[in-house]
């Protein structure tokens, strides 16, 4: 696992390279080898922040990627205080900034910071379609947008040195893969999903036109390790278990890879999984899942990264435990780096 202390450059999802020239009062942006901003610091008794130098780049760009070095460098850190000399408008109304009641001083929040969607969104939010109630399955709903296809959550987890993203599952591509996984018997103990390459074709074909339920291929460095389904719980089978939320969404998760297991490693993707859910419609206020209730290991896992057991409940084919993470609490208590 990288050391922190030591981080010197930071890579984003659009390829673009951030460097730093940082010490106890100073701090020195480069971005694609061109200076983007300075800063200096003052550490006690919580970081401040002030405006050297900016360099022919937009304010909110220089100021988000400001932050973001911050906040990676060390993910206990919980706000900046920034100290600028011109109002800073663009990043006022995207939330990148709140007001003080100081002239010059700004907060930047971690708990917001998070829940800017870009650049960690390959795709467009689906907040943006509109909300129109329907009928299916015999539950009302809003009607959902259409599900995305190819990449759309990139990341790189400092933390973790590799980069962690999701895709939509490609049934020809990943198929074969799909199927060895079911077919492992530690994933077969608890899915319970073993079958012939036909079968999981049928499977997963009836998921790609199930418009509730979005499936993903989770990939570290881009090599695929695990498997998820999000889903919308207010038309699940987990709806009448719980009262469920409008925009409430629901996770399966299998990793299948072997040497892709672990607690770390299960703290990168687990946090990822539900970072994207929650930045892709900020009306979810909600994740939820429904592991066994003898999977104890992974409620375990869920537990560390935040989730809290509401309840054992039975469903016909197992006894479960309903964990709920709420977007309050994710956000607030955020150690993503």
């Amino acid at each position: 696992m990288p050391n922190l202390n030591e981080l010197a450059a930071l890579v984003l999802p659009t390829g673009s390279s951030l460097v730093a020239d940082e010490t106890e009062t100073r701090l020195s942006l480069s971005l694609d080898d061109q200076l983007l901003i300075q800063l200096r610091l003052t550490r006690d008794p919580e970081l401040a922040v002030q405006l050297e130098a900016r360099f022919n780049r937009p304010d909110s760009r220089a100021l988000w990627a400001a932050c973001y070095w911050l906040f990676a460098r060390d993910p206990a850190c919980r706000r900046l205080t920034w100290q600028l000399d011109e109002y800073p408008t663009e990043a006022l109304l995207s939330g990148l900034l709140i007001l003080t009641q100081v002239r010059g001083q700004f907060y930047c929040e971690r708990s917001l910071f998070w829940q800017l969607p870009q650049p960690w969104l390959s795709q467009p939010l689906t907040n943006s379609y509109p909300q129109h109630r329907v009928i299916s399955g015999g539950k009302r709903h809003p009607l959902r947008a259409i599900k995305p296809r190819g990449e759309v959550y990139r990341r790189f987890d400092v933390q973790l040195g590799a980069w962690i993203s999701l895709r939509t599952l490609d049934i020809d591509l990943d198929l074969a893969r799909f199927n060895r996984w079911q077919n492992s018997p530690r994933v077969a103990s608890f899915w319970q999903e073993e079958g012939s390459l036909e079968q999981h074709r049928e499977y997963l074909s009836k998921l790609e036109a199930d418009p509730h339920t979005v499936t993903l291929i989770g990939c570290f460095d881009d090599q695929p390790f695990a498997y998820f389904e999000a889903y919308w719980a207010k038309e699940d089978r987990i709806a009448p278990f719980y009262e469920a939320g409008d925009y409430d969404r629901g996770i399966h998760m299998l990793v299948g890879e072997e040497n892709h297991r672990g607690p770390h490693k299960v703290a990168s993707w687990l946090s990822a999984l539900v970072h994207y859910l929650f930045l892709d419609d900020p009306r979810t206020q909600r994740v939820v899942a429904e592991p066994r209730a003898d999977n104890a290991k992974m409620i375990g896992y869920m537990q560390d990264q935040r989730f809290h057991c509401e309840k054992e409940f039975d469903f016909p084919h197992k006894r479960a435990a309903l964990m709920v993470l709420g977007r309050e609490r994710f956000f607030e208590r955020c150690s993503l780096a």
